[in-house]
């Protein structure tokens, strides 16, 4: 164990720290939730991570999202991200995908090469199709939902996707696992604060950010023993 993960093993134990170092994670979605998410897991010891996300940085993405700087702009998001966590492990194993997840491209994805999938995309067929397929696969799932249009981070929650609450996007993901005769159940990320009312959705870092700490926190808490 190297001393930067001294802490960490401090608080979930050397097996347990073993076990996320060899869990195999994919983040769909490197933004303002899935980047947070990302290097959450790397600082936390998880060691082979695949990124999946066809965007390059934006400036209207710096206000909340990890990969987004202005020396960055017109870079792609997974690449900005790769070259940032060698810095923080290089001995991890980090595989930026430049490609964006659909139900047309599904094939080029080998889920049983993951133990892990965590759903940070934003459309609603893909999301919808990507839930399914991994945990159909046997991947562990861990699913954001609506972080948009919200400010207090102190209102973020964890929940069985069949039992989220006040989350609109979430209503419309249970609804198409529904029409997929979908039986499976996974946990979510979701939000009781109503959206704030402007002309369009915008974002902010306290939420993305929570949420993606949120996810993490999932992740990690997988390889703990079961509760007595």
């Amino acid at each position: 164990m190297s001393e930067r993960l001294s802490r960490i093993e401090s608080l979930i134990g050397a097996d347990a720290l073993e076990r996320l170092g060899k869990l195999r994670v994919a983040i769909f979605g490197v933004g303002g939730v899935g980047s947070v998410c990302a290097e959450s897991l790397v600082r936390s010891g998880v060691c082979h991570l695949t990124l999946v996300d066809s965007d390059c940085v934006v400036e209207s993405n710096i206000n909340r999202q990890l990969p987004a700087m202005i020396p960055t702009i017109g870079c792609p998001k997974v690449d900005v991200l790769a070259e940032h966590f060698a810095d923080i492990n290089p001995e991890a194993e980090i595989v930026p995908v430049q490609a964006l997840y659909s139900m047309a491209d599904r094939d080029q994805f080998n889920f049983a090469n993951f133990d892990v999938v965590v759903d940070a995309i934003d459309s609603l067929a893909h999301k919808i199709d990507l839930l399914a397929t991994a945990s159909e696969a046997g991947c562990q799932v861990f699913c954001s939902l609506g972080a948009a249009g919200k400010l207090d981070p102190t209102q973020v929650r964890t929940a069985s996707i069949w039992e989220t609450s006040g989350c609109p996007l979430g209503k419309l993901v249970r609804n198409g696992l529904r029409k997929r005769e979908f039986k499976g159940d996974f946990q979510a990320v979701y939000s009781l604060e109503k959206n704030i009312k402007t002309s369009d959705l915008g974002s902010a870092m306290p939420v993305t950010a929570a949420f993606g700490l949120a996810l993490s926190s999932l992740v990690i808490r997988s390889v703990l023993p079961p509760e007595n």
